[in-house]
């Protein structure tokens, strides 16, 4: 079968190398343009692209596919089907009317549930005990075709959205491949969403990063790992006079009781609303992340310091 890829993180790669290792005919691999990255800003390729390059196969990178010339050369393209992961451009109607059977997307929740731009951060924030892959037939509407497959992966106590991320990329390469199986076969079938159901996962802001430890213990944890690795929940110290921000990149719930933000023991335990949390792996500004046990002995943080 003819496929047309369109992705661009890390998430998408997976999908990427199973449907390629499953020999379907992959005649294009659409991807962002190269952009600045990195402490240089060195203009690098995405993650897709170069997994692309590395197996032969044809890149674009437009700039946008609403120009009338760009549509023409997708359609071109004579694709029996597109396959879409994180691509982060928006489809216009032509492109998803340019395939003989239909555009395909790995969205990262259990539809309709956590429609939207972070559903893997929203669902580990929300406290969720569990999450998983759902493969769409995509539809003008923001993540509200019918899905074609769907499979569950439990949220455990600790996991923090980057462990998420691992397991939903690769899950949903292997939902895809089974899909595009059944497409092949003409058994495909897709159902509904009820949109009753549905919520959003609204993008993350900077401004809902810092932690506010004056909310319960369970809380604060589900923030923390929601957001570790990337873009980070953060607090702030004072050293030698000076606030100093502090990620923190792992967390788990712990026994204590005291004032909210108080350092409760040199196990870097510190008290919320209900509560407490010990956090386990933080970074500081310009420093690699490190273990608990290490960052303390770089500050000068005795019991009964208050985390801002």
């Amino acid at each position: 079968m003819r496929i047309i890829f369109m992705g661009t993180p890390d998430f998408a790669v997976p999908a990427l190398l199973s449907i390629a290792k499953a020999e379907h005919d992959i005649v294009a691999v659409y991807t962002q343009p190269p952009r600045p990255a990195g402490r240089g800003m060195t203009v690098r390729n995405s993650p897709v692209h170069q997994e692309a390059e590395a197996l032969g196969l044809p890149v674009r990178v437009p700039e946008s596919l609403k120009s009338p010339a760009e549509q023409k050369r997708f359609a071109a393209l004579e694709a029996d089907a597109a396959v879409v992961v994180a691509y982060g451009l928006i489809l216009p109607e032509m492109v998803l009317n340019g395939t003989r059977r239909g555009v395909f997307n790995i969205h990262a929740s259990l539809l309709p549930r956590w429609r939207g731009a972070a559903p893997i951060n929203r669902a580990i924030m929300a406290g969720d005990a569990e999450s998983g892959v759902a493969i769409m037939r995509v539809t003008q509407g923001l993540d509200e075709g019918p899905v074609c497959l769907m499979d569950r992966v439990a949220i455990g106590p600790d996991m923090t959205a980057g462990e998420l991320h691992d397991a939903l990329s690769d899950l949903g390469a292997e939902l895809m491949v089974e899909v595009l199986g059944s497409l092949v076969e003409g058994k495909l079938h897709c159902v509904e969403q009820d949109g009753n159901l549905a919520t959003y996962a609204a993008k993350l802001s900077n401004e809902e990063t810092r932690i506010d430890w004056a909310r319960p213990a369970q809380e604060v944890h589900n923030h923390i790992r929601g957001l570790s690795p990337y873009p980070g929940a953060w607090f702030q110290i004072v050293q030698n006079g000076k606030a100093e921000r502090v990620k923190v990149q792992g967390s788990t719930l712990e026994t204590g009781r005291g004032a909210p933000g108080t350092l409760l023991d040199d196990r870097l335990t510190v008290a919320c609303a209900d509560g407490a949390v010990r956090l386990t792996r933080v970074q500081r500004a310009g420093k690699k992340p490190m273990l608990a046990d290490a960052f303390l002995r770089g500050v000068d943080l005795p019991v009964g310091s208050t985390f801002i």
